[in-house]
């Protein structure tokens, strides 16, 4: 019936696997939980994780070598036994108790691909993370009618059930960097092939919220990963908000402003960026001018 994927890396996920396990129980259904460990270096977290063994139905297999985000979702894909493939990120934990019950009903003759959604818990919360607390509720934590209203774009890898026939036709590239954006690169080849996204209210919360400094960097690190698809013509470049924009400006002198500005002002955003009230509009800024400068030098 179901297979539950869980990529791990320095995460504890015992908690999550258990209460993913009494779900499936409950609802007296054939499913396997596979947990692939992508050669962590926590060895205290890897000794924790693998009391998941204990539990039926479930494994926890460390991998002989790190090999990334995408390949290893692929991985755990190939070696699932159901056709249904629910792929959950270590660092979540179902709001709902009946979570699994919600997919398994969600499923018709017609599904292909759904997706859950992303909350926030502010709760604990330290001002170190504010940004990424404050980025995660106002773009990804969106109603299930907003998502619907961008079905690929508002697609988020961390919580999605897909039928594993499909996942044979749009797997996860394994040719890109481990930077970031594979989840919009995944999303773009699903609309490709015209495959149905449907978006449903069976939210997890996304508990491994980095400090903003981290933050700030793997955004970077995304600018230059959307940068490298759209010069791979893996992604076309008004698929992505700030690809957009940076098509409508970049033989312009307001390219060549903004990349001034990130070499004079950066420090500055960055100011605002780690502070107490971080401003999504100087993010966004901050890194459309970043695009702007990578692309100046070139």
């Amino acid at each position: 019936m179901i297979s539950i994927l869980i990529p791990v890396f320095n995460y504890n996920i015992l908690e999550l696997v258990s209460k993913l396990h009494v779900q499936c129980k409950v609802e007296n259904i054939a499913f396997e939980i596979l947990c692939y460990d992508d050669r962590s270096d926590d060895i205290l977290t890897q000794q924790q994780n693998k009391k998941i063994e204990e539990l039926p139905c479930c494994s926890y297999v460390i991998l002989e070598k790190n090999i990334g985000r995408s390949a290893i979702r692929n991985k755990l894909a190939k070696n699932a036994k159901y056709n249904w493939l629910l792929f959950l990120d270590a660092d979540v934990i179902p709001k709902n108790k009946d979570f699994i019950k919600t997919y398994i009903s969600s499923i018709s003759e017609k599904s292909q691909v759904i997706n859950g959604g992303i909350l926030y818990k502010e709760k604990g919360i330290t001002d170190s993370h504010l940004l990424r607390l404050v980025y995660g509720k106002k773009r990804e934590a969106l109603t299930t009618e907003l998502r619907n209203e961008n079905t690929y774009l508002s697609f988020l890898t961390l919580n999605f059930l897909i039928h594993k026939t499909v996942f044979k036709k749009v797997s996860f590239n394994e040719e890109i960097p481990n930077l970031r954006h594979e989840d919009t690169l995944f999303s773009y080849n699903l609309k490709q092939h015209n495959i149905n996204v449907e978006h449903i209210e069976n939210p997890v919360y996304h508990l491994g919220i980095e400090s903003s400094h981290l933050f700030l960097k793997k955004s970077l690190d995304s600018v230059k990963a959307i940068d490298l698809f759209i010069k791979q013509n893996l992604l076309p470049s008004n698929y992505t908000k700030i690809t957009k924009v940076y098509s409508g400006i970049r033989n312009s002198w307001v390219s060549k402003l903004l990349s001034l500005l990130f070499q004079k002002y950066s420090s500055k955003f960055e100011n605002n960026l780690l502070g107490k009230k971080p401003s999504l509009f100087i993010f966004d800024l901050y890194r459309l001018s970043y695009y702007c400068h990578l692309n100046s030098k070139k």
